[in-house]
């Protein structure tokens, strides 16, 4: 059965304490916002799975009844920063499997400021889900005393300089082009505009990746109404109806372990499956691909995912940025929210935000960030322990 979206909203990005608001109030902002983009109303809506990392055990519940108190069930997702395209795809099973015909998908955060721990639950390595991860990490490179995921993946960025003569240049040109992005973005963190050189001089979290190449803390939220084609019909929603060609998770494999290094265990293998999937059953291919919105936590996660999705190949990546195809002009816009690193990253919001984006941008409603004549559009959200889900997007019922 075929499954639309038909309708998003999401909070703006914030720096944590910033205003002065709980999770609810940000769920009920951004929940409002998309049933009043589907033109529905929260009695249509059979089930609510609801994205954080950070709230205690049903807090998607007392999100959830600010926009209603009908007794639908309403689940709490948690998959690292994965979370929110975790709790999108669980509204698009039910749908796709006639269970449901409307549900409502929720992401939110609420965060501390500083940077994360060992994980979305901020606990100790010796118990924490990541462990492993970290595992290979101090196996090959040591352990520092700056952020830990900052370490793995600046670590991912040294192995891929290494290996591919990637350059600090590269990784920083992704960095510019998203904050230059994010310029045109209402809901983004950071509106502000750097050059590659900037970037470079930036107070540096873990080298080769500075403070300009790392996503933030963030409080916000997000959320998306997915709908079966029969209820699209029957409400005349047509008009606003952006489909879900496919979608799929993938989580780690031997060879996110076997090979001891950082690029492979901080997910591109389970991101290259992911993809793959998708593909296979979509029948199309990132060639047919207009707009991305991928998880460009730190600068190297975005080159690594262009390897992983085949907009280049292996190692290839530092001088497809450089080039200009991944930003207007080029062959794919990359993050025209700003992505990760400077629209924001509460954790369980922004699989679903990167989905608004893109729906915003396939109904051709971005303003100044539209993305010319964009048809197809591609998200690839990505979580440590681990999870990656990629969801293709068509613009049209």
């Amino acid at each position: 059965m075929k499954t639309y979206i038909v309708g998003v909203g999401m909070t703006r990005f914030e720096k944590p304490e910033t205003r002065d608001w709980q999770y609810w109030d940000m769920v009920r902002e951004a929940g409002s916002n998309a049933l009043a983009d589907a033109g529905i109303s929260y009695t249509d809506v059979e089930q609510v799975p609801v994205g954080y990392c950070f709230q205690a055990s049903t807090a998607g519940q007392r999100a959830a009844y600010e926009l209603g108190l009908t007794g639908v069930p309403v689940y709490n997702v948690n998959n690292n920063c994965a979370t929110g395209a975790s709790a999108l795809m669980l509204a698009r099973q039910f749908v796709e499997g006639g269970i449901s015909d409307c549900v409502l998908a929720l992401g939110f955060e609420k965060m501390k400021k500083g940077a994360l721990g060992s994980g979305a639950d901020g606990g100790d390595f010796a118990t924490s889900p990541v462990a492993r991860h970290y595992g290979i990490m101090a196996a090959r490179h040591g352990f520092e005393m700056s952020p830990p995921t900052a370490q793995i993946f600046g670590d991912a960025a040294r192995e891929h300089m290494e290996r591919y003569g990637t350059t600090e240049a590269q990784l920083a040109a992704v960095g510019a082009k998203n904050h230059r992005h994010s310029a045109h973005n209402p809901y983004a963190q950071f509106q502000d505009v750097y050059s590659v050189d900037e970037i470079l001089a930036a107070k540096a979290v873990h080298r080769p990746l500075t403070r300009l190449q790392c996503s933030p803390t963030s409080d916000g939220a997000a959320a998306a109404v997915v709908v079966s084609e029969r209820f699209a019909e029957r409400n005349g929603l047509g008009d606003r109806a952006v489909e879900i060609v496919a979608q799929s998770m993938a989580t780690d494999t031997e060879e996110s372990f076997a090979s001891g290094s950082c690029i492979d265990v901080v997910g591109q293998p389970m991101s290259r499956e992911a993809a793959r999937q998708v593909y296979e059953r979509s029948g199309l291919g990132i060639e047919d691909v207009d707009v991305v919105e991928l998880h460009d936590c730190f600068s190297v996660n975005e080159l690594l995912t262009y390897e992983a999705l085949g907009m280049c190949g292996e190692g290839e990546s530092g001088g497809l940025v450089e080039s200009g195809a991944t930003t207007y002009g080029g062959r794919w816009v990359v993050n025209p929210s700003g992505g990760l690193i400077s629209k924001g990253h509460p954790l369980g919001a922004t699989g679903i935000a990167q989905v608004a984006e893109l729906v915003w941008q396939l109904r051709g409603q971005a303003a100044a960030r539209q993305v010319p004549g964009a048809r197809v559009g591609l998200a690839h959200n990505i979580g440590l322990g681990g999870a990656a889900v990629v969801t293709l997007l068509r613009a049209g019922a």
